[in-house]
């Protein structure tokens, strides 16, 4: 019998998760991909937004092939430890989901491009888990960082769950709250299926086109 941990399927009390530490993780200064920095301060004319849709590394490769990107990191958000390790993170305890941290310019790319490219590249009906991962690292989240990121990510979640109601799918169960505290992933982690090209990437969507994505701004 396949037996999950329940503590994976299930976002911990703030008091129930594992104290973390103070130290940030230390990363790489530069994107191997894209050669720009890793960390802030980041340039006036970009916005940052957080994405999690199933297991970091294939997520983290899609949003970095969009021309208008400046940066992308993977790391560790929406939930209680701070400055969490991997390890911790998948216990379940920490509460934090696997996101992918988006740094790109409005003038160039339109928020509405990126929120296409995180529908359509993985299956958001699923709860804690994307395909053969699970747990709550492996929920589907939108982080936005503004008002009109927000709006526009709710507005795109109601489109896209009629979309997928009508081709016969579950209900969406994506969760979107305001961007809080980022903690980075270990160095391994970053650009990992650049550096390792055939790793593991787990995602997969749901075939229904997301019929959004044009225009610049926001």
């Amino acid at each position: 019998m396949w037996f999950v941990d329940p503590h994976k399927l299930r976002i911990p009390r703030p008091e129930d998760a594992l104290p973390g530490r103070s130290e940030a993780m230390t990363v790489p200064p530069r994107h191997v991909v894209l050669d720009t920095p890793m960390t802030g301060p980041w340039p006036d004319d970009t916005r940052r937004i957080l994405f999690g849709l199933g297991c970091f590394w294939g997520a983290e490769r899609l949003f970095w092939r969009l021309d208008g990107v400046h940066s992308t990191q993977v790391g560790y958000a929406a939930g209680h430890t701070p400055n969490p390790t991997y390890r911790e993170v998948c216990t379940g305890r920490t509460g934090h989901n696997e996101v992918v941290q988006v740094i790109y310019h409005p003038a160039a790319l339109h928020i509405d491009r990126l929120l296409k490219t995180f529908w359509e590249g993985h299956d958001p009906t699923q709860h804690m888990r994307q395909g053969n991962d699970v747990g709550t690292q492996y929920r589907s989240g939108i982080y936005p960082t503004t008002p009109a990121q927000r709006q526009a990510a709710e507005a795109s979640r109601a489109a896209y769950g009629e979309a997928v109601a009508a081709a016969g799918h579950g209900e969406i169960t994506t969760e979107i709250v305001d961007a809080g505290p980022f903690y980075y992933a270990e160095a391994y982690h970053q650009q990992y299926l650049h550096k390792n090209p055939n790793g593991y990437c787990g995602l997969g969507g749901t075939g229904v086109s997301c019929a959004i994505g044009t225009g610049v701004g926001a």
